[in-house]
């Protein structure tokens, strides 16, 4: 009798073993298309942008992350595009809705990632657009929340080139503003430089932007 049961298990034991196996490659297939979609997407936005088609790029990066979200990126993009796009002279008249649509998006971004140094560069960046549009209103207000965003970046991430950059970037200009010397700033420049020709991002498309806004910096820096 035990014998029998015995045997009557081993068919169901081996269903079961299909059944897990199965679903195991089933679900190893779904990621897999899911990874090539969101390699395809975020490649396809990124060549976009390149090309200088922002407003099709942020669009682009908007519906990654809709479909995408448990992931940072595609929402840091957005930010980036737009805060970007908000230093260019030609959209002045439309700065304001850039940098909110920019904050908006990196707020959504921040939900998914902790003490991330590329978010706290990011946000930095937004707080500098506000004050190019009012330096009287924006500079005293936003000026040291912006250095403390960077020093953040710079405690958990020593060694990234755009914490170093931003950060003597945007003393660079307080330091113009009031007349001192910018040369301490300048060889922080100089060594960004150096960390860039060193930095390797996480994946692909993981922030590794600001080396030639770097080497632009550095040619005019203490000039």
């Amino acid at each position: 009798m035990k014998s029998n049961i015995r045997e009557n298990q081993k068919p169901i034991k081996i269903m079961n073993t299909k059944i897990i196996t199965t679903f195991v490659l089933l679900v190893a297939t779904v990621l897999s298309v899911n990874a090539q979609q969101f390699e395809q997407g975020m490649g396809k936005a990124l060549a976009t942008w390149k090309e200088g088609n922002a407003t099709e790029a942020s669009a682009l990066f908007e519906r990654i992350a809709a479909a995408e979200k448990t992931n940072w990126l595609p929402n840091y993009y957005v930010a980036l595009v737009n805060t970007t796009e908000a230093f260019n002279p030609s959209n002045s008249k439309n700065a304001s809705a850039l940098i909110n649509k920019a904050q908006t998006a990196l707020d959504s971004a921040t939900l998914l990632t902790q003490n991330n140094p590329e978010i706290f560069i990011m946000q930095a960046m937004i707080n500098t657009a506000w004050i190019v549009q009012d330096p009287m209103t924006n500079g005293m207000k936003l000026s040291a929340p912006t250095i403390e965003l960077y020093e953040k970046a710079l405690a958990l991430a020593p060694e990234n080139p755009r914490a170093v950059f931003g950060k003597a970037d945007f003393e660079i200009g307080g330091a113009q503003y009031w007349g001192t010397d910018t040369k301490p700033m300048c060889e922080q420049v100089a060594k960004s430089i150096e960390l860039f020709a060193k930095f390797k991002p996480e994946t692909p498309f993981h922030p590794s932007w600001g080396l030639n806004r770097a080497q632009e910096t550095l040619k005019t820096c203490g000039k």
